[in-house]
């Protein structure tokens, strides 16, 4: 199994998707956004060495919340994380969010980051831009961010947003 280097998990968040989350925290991102709120994250060194069934075992105690990978940005382990996304598709029924600073056009274009696709329900994505920040905004902090249903965009073969469905369910 897949080694990923991780900041930390932390159990109960609710500003990292609808609902309780889980949330893994990949060490690692070059995007170095300026105003990152995690630039605590962006060296893979700083992180712990968590296999997949480790992170498995922590994430499957929580038998309410759902999962978040953040960062860092778990893309650029996106062997381990894609491993993640499948073990826990297989054997649970929580749903996966996933942060990253790609664009979901740049994730679809690349074999290798596309692989994690079908294994998530929402990709939050592109980088975040300082100038665009607005704190009002659901679960990203940048207007150019969107909240992609997955599923629903590689069925159509265009991106759908995932913003409309989470609008309705909190009115």
């Amino acid at each position: 199994m897949n080694k990923l280097s991780v900041i930390e998990i932390l159990h109960y968040t609710t500003v990292d998707g609808p609902g309780f989350r889980t949330v893994v925290y990949a060490a690692g991102c070059t995007h170095a956004c300026p105003g990152c709120h995690n630039a605590h994250t962006w060296d893979s060194e700083k992180g712990k060495m968590l296999s997949v069934s480790e992170i498995l075992e922590t994430v499957r105690a929580d038998d309410f919340a759902n999962v978040t990978f953040s960062g860092g940005d778990p893309l650029f382990q996106v062997e381990g994380f894609t491993e993640l996304a499948r073990h826990l598709k297989a054997e649970t029924d929580k749903n996966i969010w996933c942060y990253t600073g790609f664009t979901f056009e740049q994730v679809l274009r690349s074999v290798r980051f596309a692989q994690i696709l079908p294994h998530i329900d929402v990709l939050v994505d592109g980088r975040f831009e300082e100038s665009l920040k607005d704190e009002n905004l659901l679960f990203r902090g940048s207007s150019n961010q969107r909240l992609v249903d997955v599923q629903a965009s590689l069925a159509k073969g265009r991106v759908v947003l995932y913003e409309n469905q989470l609008v309705e369910s909190w009115m």
